[in-house]
């Protein structure tokens, strides 16, 4: 089983005095550049700051050296500033597999002083059209924000520091669409989407404010490692699958319910023009 804490990351994990004094390992013991190594830069302790960059010559990206099946992911990001029109910060799990699982958080950037859109997508045997979009209600270019995956055998639910602001429910009728078999690990990039990303591609990339810089810090991870079986037999056993974490706290699902009532601008779950009879998972997600 994989437990590492980077940087003192305590969010919603029980650590040890021990473990935290732990040194923490550095960027090349956890992570792979994926594209465009002159193009990401680690600084701090043990390289605990990552920095990815965007210019008109490349994007780049990197992901954890690690794949995981079950369990909580989490890394701290702080996310273009200014005007950031047509950038795509992701932030995801993939099995990197033809027929893929993938839980996505996509930042679409937008002009200075308009809020940013997170979007979010669950892709499950290589389907995914899932997505759903909000406005977040802070800043995220600020100051750094934990956005954390909880993935175990009930559900999986998308937290925004400790706000959860989607759950993706397993059932008797959704085992097909519920990623629980492929491991997957954590990626992240950063590239040029003004194609599409903000208001349908009418709002390109301002190449004057290039680099463009997403930071990182503080991941952590408590799960079942790729080929981990004892791990993945007795995941229970673990706070993360544990009966306390198989459904939403009475505070989460309010603090839920006011994301979805008073951010949330898209869901695949109500377009009767994309889906004129909602997937079988929309009668079981919150709504």
């Amino acid at each position: 089983m994989e437990r590492l804490f980077v940087a003192g990351f305590v969010l919603l994990l029980a650590v040890s005095f021990a473990q935290a004094k732990q040194r923490p390992p550095t960027f090349d013991e956890n992570f792979s550049v994926m594209w465009a190594d002159d193009h990401v830069q680690t600084t701090g302790e043990n390289g605990s700051l990552v920095q990815l960059m965007l210019d008109s010559n490349s994007g780049s990206a990197f992901s954890t050296i690690k794949k995981y099946l079950f369990g909580f992911i989490s890394m701290n990001l702080k996310l273009v500033p200014g005007d950031s029109a047509g950038v795509v910060t992701a932030y995801y799990l993939s099995s990197e597999t033809d027929n893929r699982d993938e839980l996505d958080f996509e930042f679409l950037g937008n002009r200075s002083g308009q809020p940013y859109t997170l979007q979010t997508n669950v892709y499950s045997n290589g389907k995914g059209e899932r997505e759903q979009r909000l406005m977040l209600w802070f800043d995220p270019s600020q100051d750094f924000h934990a956005y954390s995956f909880l993935w175990n055998k009930h559900h999986i639910v998308f937290y925004v520091d400790k706000t959860p602001v989607r759950v993706h429910r397993l059932t008797s009728a959704t085992q097909d669409v519920f990623p629980s078999k492929q491991p997957m690990r954590l990626i992240s990039s950063i590239w040029n989407a003004d194609g599409w990303a903000t208001r349908g591609g009418k709002e390109k990339i301002d190449w004057s404010g290039a680099p463009f810089v997403a930071s990182y810090a503080e991941f952590a991870v408590d799960g079942c490692d790729e080929g981990d079986a004892a791990c993945l037999a007795n995941t229970s056993s673990h706070w993360w699958d544990g009966p306390s974490s198989w459904e939403l706290s009475v505070q989460e699902e309010q603090a839920l319910g006011v994301v979805r009532s008073k951010f949330l601008i898209y869901d695949y779950c109500l377009d009767t023009n994309r889906n004129p009879s909602p997937p079988t998972e929309c009668s079981v997600n919150p709504k």
